[in-house]
């Protein structure tokens, strides 16, 4: 990565990625989405990463969307082509471990839904949330009617992504389009102290928990029962779970190593 358009910093579990295109308002282009895609694939099989965070550099935007002049000149073919190929959306939603979003300024169009795909959101009082493609006479292709729907509700789905409006950070809180509005300039330091919440317990039971309440979006009640009795199973018979109940009786702290 030449011209450094990710940036990753790691430090006690904790992976912060920033997109670090600022003077491009951190817009996705196929090189981001490609580079971004590879570098959660690598912190996913990296032990010593328990939470990731993903942040936008510079003052006025997470992520303002997608690159549309790189799509302008695509036939119909080549936009299926690229559509069927696996895209970072998939990637961060498919993010075995819990990953948060720490956002401020503009998140717009595919900022938004790769917001969309993480676990938490955390906003600040200067973002600003809009599904607008509409606007070019398309739709959100990347989460932003499905996770959209699932996470605020099919009426307010309806609301954002037909009128093409932008919507304030107390409105996406109100709506629950986010899960935490602080201050201006806090996003990163109040994920921070969720994600190091997170990343002092077990990664194999975060991991199962991660998995079980994503299911509950995708299958039956009874399915979904099911798989969690068994990925409880799975937690109790590992090394951590066993681990944290002898801590538990023993009244001491647990020493959680991931397996």
């Amino acid at each position: 990565m030449a011209e450094e358009t990710l940036k990753l910093a790691v430090e006690d579990g904790i992976a912060v990625v920033t997109l670090n295109r600022p003077d491009k308002l951190n817009a996705l282009n196929r090189a981001v989405r490609r580079e971004l895609m590879e570098m959660v694939d690598g912190l996913a099989e990296d032990d010593s990463v328990r939470v990731a965070i993903l942040h936008g550099a510079g003052e006025k935007a997470f992520v303002a969307g997608a690159d549309v002049s790189e799509f302008a000149a695509r036939s119909p073919g080549e936009q299926r082509a690229l559509y069927d190929e696996r895209r970072v959306y998939d990637a961060v939603a498919g993010f075995p471990k819990p990953i948060l979003c720490a956002v401020h300024g503009y998140c717009l169009g595919g900022g938004s839904e790769l917001a969309l795909a993480c676990d938490l959101r955390v906003a600040d009082r200067t973002a600003r949330f809009a599904q607008a493609e509409i606007r070019l006479g398309l739709i959100p292709g990347a989460g932003g009617t499905q996770r959209l729907a699932r996470l605020v509700g099919p009426g307010q789905a309806m609301r954002i992504a037909l009128s093409g409006d932008m919507i304030d950070a107390e409105e996406a809180y109100r709506i629950g389009l986010v899960e935490f509005l602080v201050d201006e300039g806090r996003h990163l330091e109040r994920a921070r102290e969720l994600a190091a919440r997170m990343a002092r317990w077990s990664p194999v039971a975060l991991r199962l928990a991660k998995r079980s309440i994503r299911a509950a979006f995708e299958t039956p009640l009874s399915a979904g029962l099911e798989l969690e009795k068994e990925l409880f199973l799975a937690a109790f018979s590992s090394e951590d779970g066993r681990e944290g109940v002898r801590a538990f009786v023993e009244k001491r702290d647990p020493d959680f190593r991931g397996r």
